[in-house]
């Protein structure tokens, strides 16, 4: 038991830190993802079939780019640089969120 805790204890503080502000992320995410139904039938009237729809596109387009990039990190054979570039396109992704009510 004391050989798991000093492998624990030789990662850097740094990964911590980013491994629990990632964990932070997630979870503000998670709960949007589930809230938004919600708001959309009730704050904006949204039918529910429309809902539907645009969960359904959502989990497609999840899935295909899944696909896609697992083939282009198979055949590129470098992780870093996409890790990089996928943590660069939801943070600029989820800052897009909060443009719209500031464009009244």
């Amino acid at each position: 038991m004391s050989v798991r805790f000093s492998t624990l204890r030789r990662i850097p503080g740094g990964v911590w830190i980013i491994g629990f502000v990632s964990l932070l992320m997630d979870v503000s995410s998670e709960m949007i993802h589930s809230l938004l139904p919600l708001f959309m039938a009730t704050a904006l009237g949204t039918p529910v079939v429309i809902i539907g729809l645009i969960e359904g596109l959502a989990e497609a387009t999840a899935l295909c780019v899944k696909v896609f990039s697992g083939v282009i990190s198979d055949y590129i054979g470098k992780l870093k640089g996409l890790q990089f570039l996928d943590m660069v396109w939801v943070r600029s992704a989820s800052r897009c969120l909060h443009w719209p009510p500031h464009l009244e």
